[in-house]
Parts: structure tokens; C-alpha cells; sequence
């Protein structure tokens, strides 16, 4: 007599997916713990007057740039894995969006701010260079991108009957766009809105990547023999 037997078989597709998704969890805490401990060791950097981005400045400017660069390639894995885990047109407006601040996020890496609010110590303010003006540009996109983003996350989740995680989505998405438009329109003093924008879109990339994530069929699946 034969006698069935289980015999378990990986999914590598299902588990490359998964690892994808994954980045999409770490890059927001990974760049905003490695950019709070630049912050708190660089003289002169005040949080309450600086964006992270001007970390990028000075002599150890570069690390910030790395950090920033980093984070932009764990976005665009991010992208990618949306890409395969969602098979629809709400899917490939997810990733896509997603890519784009991941793109974005590269290049303003490439090109740091101006100086400004007194960062670096002894740096001259006032005029604004081409580099200063592409960062802008990048960062005004790339918030963009990632709220429509978070709201085509939302109406997936919508049209899936998860109408909670909606909800989650359409807010966060909101903080980012009403965050980075109300910091740019106040200058320096309104960095603290830029924070909003910043955890915001970071809270939605990694909660979104979680959900979708799970989603994806486990790599190790049973059969029988």
C-alpha cells in the first residue's frame, strides 16, 4: 500500500515578494533613526529649526547624503514589491507612485538644500543656489508622489473591504501633502510640519508594506506526494 505523504515545496517568487516588501518596513525607521543621531552629535543643528535634509551641509555632510540615498533604494524595493504582490491597476499606481519617491528621495541625495536658519555655523544665507532649488523641486514631487500613493493604498484597501486600513492610508496621505505644503509656506518656522509630512509618509510606507506583506501567500508551501 502507498501511503500519501507531505512534502513541502518554496515558493521563491512568493518569497522574494515578501523580502521586497520587507525594505518597505525598515527604510522609514532606518532613516530617521541614523538621521535623529547625526542631528543630535552636529553642532549647531537645533530639531526645532532644522529639517534633516539640511544635515546633509557641511563637513560631515555626506553621511546624511548616504542615509538619504539608502533610504531611496529600500523605497524603490519597496515599489518593486508592491508591484508583484498587487496585480491590478490600483497595484501599479501603489508602486509606481511609490518608485517615484524612491527616485526622488536618490536624487535629492545628489543635490543638498541651501544653507539656512543659521546651518552650517558660519554659513552665508540669502541666495539660492540650483542645487538648493532641485532639492526643493525633488522633495515638493516626491511628497506628492508618495500621498497619491497612500491613497491609492487606500482605495485598494477599500475596494477589498478593509475600509480601517483605508481610513489609516487617506490620513496619512493627507499629513504628508497638508505637512510639506504648510512647512515650505512657513519657512523655517514651520519645520515642525515638515516632521508631520516626514513620519507621516514614512508610518504609511512602513504600515502599507506590513499589510500587503501578508498578503503574499507564505514561500513554504505543503504537498502531498
Amino acid at each position: 500500500m502507498s501511503q500519501n505523504t507531505v512534502r513541502p515545496e518554496f515558493d521563491t517568487a512568493a518569497a522574494v515578494t515578501r523580502s521586497l516588501l520587507g525594505w518597505g518596513v525598515v527604510a522609514g525607521p532606518f532613516y530617521l533613526v541614523v538621521g535623529l543621531v547625526l542631528a543630535l552629535t552636529r553642532p549647531g543643528f537645533d530639531l526645532s529649526r532644522h529639517a534633516l535634509s539640511q544635515l546633509m551641509l557641511g563637513e560631515l555632510g555626506w553621511m546624511q547624503a548616504v542615509n538619504l540615498a539608502l533610504s531611496g533604494l529600500m523605497t524603490l524595493a519597496a515599489a518593486y514589491g508592491f508591484l508583484r504582490a498587487v496585480r491590478s491597476g490600483r497595484g501599479l499606481a501603489i508602486g509606481v507612485l511609490t518608485a517615484v519617491y524612491g527616485v526622488c528621495l536618490v536624487l535629492s541625495a545628489i543635490f543638498p538644500p541651501d544653507a539656512t536658519a543659521g546651518f552650517p555655523p558660519g554659513s552665508e544665507e540669502g541666495s539660492f543656489s540650483t542645487s538648493g532649488i532641485l532639492h526643493l523641486l525633488f522633495g515638493a514631487v516626491g511628497f506628492i508622489a508618495l500621498a497619491a500613493a497612500a491613497f491609492a493604498h487606500g482605495a485598494w484597501c477599500r475596494d477589498q473591504g478593509e475600509r480601517g486600513r483605508a481610513a489609516v492610508s487617506f490620513v496619512l496621505g493627507a499629513l504628508v501633502v497638508l505637512g510639506f505644503a504648510g512647512g515650505v509656506a512657513l519657512g523655517s518656522a514651520g519645520v515642525g510640519l515638515i516632521w508631520v509630512a516626514v513620519v507621516a509618509g514614512w508610518a504609511w510606507l512602513a504600515l502599507a508594506s506590513a499589510h500587503v506583506y501578508s498578503v503574499v501567500p507564505h514561500p513554504v508551501v505543503a504537498r502531498r506526494a
